[in-house]
């Protein structure tokens, strides 16, 4: 592999000679401003072997770099290790920005010109990086070339799957009422039309599904929206003949993917919205400047809000989830004090058990199955290279989802395979207390994410410890895992949270070379209209919201140090557990019935 990047970065810096680039960018994205891409896409990853979500690789005629957040330092430094790409820390002291770098490597030299390819980098990233450079000594970016075409000689062709109708008893509301919404969204942001490129958008607008992208029921596409029609632009052997029937009684012609390009120039409206942080600057620059609507999509929003019926089928899901979740836990601690479980095995496990659920139909991310020191690395994935054994002592740490057709779940357990040190015990009820404290949140509609994060960690920050990821994300409806617009993190994050929102509640410490502590459910924002007596809340401060947990497993009980949670926290843990035994029992065997009595019984205060 070591010897694939070098060939690689050899093959790149021949092309640069040729087109006289000092320097070129490799964003992690597609032409869509996907999280995840299709295999066709995965050019940074080419280039540098490192295979996390998120980065950016920029390779120069003597050097290259590579920049990703914390979430992946430890996973990055051990695949960049053996190659020339030195490890960039988002976010660290001392670590300078891509233009910077791209400045200091080129500073003194002839060639002052930097490639980028941008159908795949975003308007609003491309113009960041245009200003950023000519600050650095005035070198310019080019957009035009895409490398990897030119060498990357094996590279996988764009996915095929076919495009499925997502029925209408799990999607609530109709393609055409969704297309009005969104017109009537665009009128009060003064635009006639839009481009939509975000393949999640265009999936929940059209009611439409596919597997284009790993983990993601998506159709590559882009969909173009007049005042009184619509175009998707979707390869057409992706297209059956009931699918074609269905989007043209919904008003939605089709043309050819790769016609994208002339159906703006075609468009005939006004105007037209373009998101710059979800269009690439490549077709933005298509368009006529003075006919353009620089604004934030409107789609984002109006997805996060889920329906009645798509409420109905994340519960439908959480229940199917939860029955493989408590098959998998009752089978887990025995087999691992049996031997010969790994990292991968117990991956193999959970799957082959949520595939036996009605409605499955993938994974809804790759399953982060870590034992004890690869628990510290937030987004590790076992590999062959890196797989062990577990054994009956310490943490597992177990985040893991799955894609049904009428719901996503994204739920994590860190789990106690034997005897703990008082440490992890000690880390363990912490996050777990921050966890409580999330989930019994009571705050005023339009709050936003920031304004409660600070919950999840105050019990953690009262002994030094934090974590730099987000505390939560917006979960789709058999849609993609991650969604927006609204997060809980403590950086800025405006949008507000609204009664009908889906949000994980995820804390956790890492202790590097040690073990990592995460417990996540999955929530439902909804009204809060009385108190805990029973007595109205009053109207004059608005109206309030708070979290329903929407996942339904158990929480491992056997690491908590009793005595550090307070009574308040315990009602909520005891209170948690009934419903999840109430919920699951029915659809369990005798065998795992009896398990899951165990594992959800009360705790008791220390001092009861």
């Amino acid at each position: 592999m070591k010897e694939n990047i070098a060939n690689r970065l050899s093959a790149l810096r021949d092309l640069m000679r040729q087109e006289r680039l000092g320097a070129f960018i490799f964003p992690s994205t597609d032409p869509h401003q996907s999280e995840y891409v299709a295999d066709c896409w995965k050019g940074r990853e080419w280039i540098s072997g490192f295979n996390g979500s998120a980065g950016t690789a920029v390779v120069t005629m003597t050097s290259a770099a590579l920049w990703t957040d914390s979430r992946y330092f430890l996973a990055a430094e051990d695949q960049l290790s053996g190659t020339e790409f030195q490890l960039m820390r988002l976010k660290m002291p001392d670590t300078p920005t891509v233009a910077e770098w791209i400045g200091q490597e080129l500073r003194g030299g002839s060639v002052t010109e930097v490639g980028i390819d941008g159908m795949v980098a975003s308007t609003s990233d491309v113009e960041s990086l245009i200003a950023d450079l000519r600050r650095e000594g005035g070198l310019t970016l080019r957009t035009n070339l895409d490398a990897l075409s030119r060498i990357w000689t094996d590279r996988p062709p764009l996915p095929q799957s076919t495009c499925e109708i997502q029925p209408m008893e799990l999607a609530g509301e109709s393609a055409e009422s969704k297309l009005k919404r969104i017109r009537a969204a665009l009128r009060k942001q003064h635009a006639d039309g839009m481009l939509m490129a975000s393949l999640d958008d265009i999936a929940w607008t059209l009611n439409l599904r596919g597997q284009d992208v790993h983990c993601n029921p998506v159709v590559v596409s882009y969909l173009l929206i007049a005042s009184d029609k619509a175009t998707l632009f979707v390869d057409p052997r992706k297209v059956t003949a009931e699918v074609e029937i269905y989007l043209r009684s919904a008003g939605v012609k089709t043309a050819p993917y790769s016609d994208i390009v002339k159906g703006l120039k075609d468009y005939f409206e006004y105007n037209i919205l373009v998101d710059p942080a979800e269009v690439s600057y490549t077709l933005y620059r298509q368009l006529p400047q003075e006919r353009i609507v620089r604004s934030s999509s409107p789609v984002p929003f109006l997805k996060a809000v889920k329906n009645d019926a798509e409420i109905a089928g994340f519960h439908r899901s959480m229940i199917r989830d939860g029955v493989a979740m408590v098959k998998f836990l009752r089978w887990l601690r025995p087999a691992v004090e049996a031997g010969g479980q790994t990292e991968l095995s117990i991956d193999e496990k959970l799957t082959s058990l949520r595939r036996e659920q009605d409605l499955f139909r993938d994974i809804s991310f790759d399953t982060i199955a870590a034992y004890q020191e690869h628990g510290a690395i937030v987004h590790y994935e076992a590999t062959e290279d890196t797989n062990v054994e577990l054994c009956p002592e310490g943490f597992l740490l177990l985040d893991s989802g799955a894609q049904y057709q009428d719901g996503t779940t994204d739920i994590t357990r860190t789990i106690a395979l034997g005897p703990l040190t008082d440490e992890q015990r000690l880390v363990y009820t912490l996050v777990l207390k921050g966890h409580i404290q999330l989930e019994m949140a009571k705050f005023p509609e339009g709050a936003s994410g920031t304004q409660i994060d600070a919950l999840a960690r105050e019990p953690l920050w009262r002994y030094g410890l934090n974590y730099l990821h987000g505390t939560g994300h917006g979960v789709g409806a058999y849609l993609n895992v991650h969604e927006g617009p609204h997060q809980i993190r403590m950086e800025w994050k405006p949008s507000p949270l609204l009664a009908g929102m889906t949000v994980t509640d995820e804390p956790g410490v890492y202790l590097a070379g040690r073990f990592g502590v995460r417990i996540e459910n999955t929530l439902l924002v909804k009204a809060y209209t009385h108190r805990d007596d029973g007595s109205p809340l009053p109207d004059e401060f608005g109206r309030f919201l708070q979290m329903e947990p929407l996942t339904i497993c158990p929480i491992d009980t056997k690491p908590i140090i009793a005595s550090m949670l307070t009574s308040e926290e315990i009602a909520w843990l005891n209170s948690y557990h009934a419903m999840v035994c109430e919920r699951l029992s029915p659809y369990l065997d005798t065998d795992d019935r009896e398990w899951l009595r165990e594992a959800t019984k009360e705790i008791l205060p220390a001092n009861s």
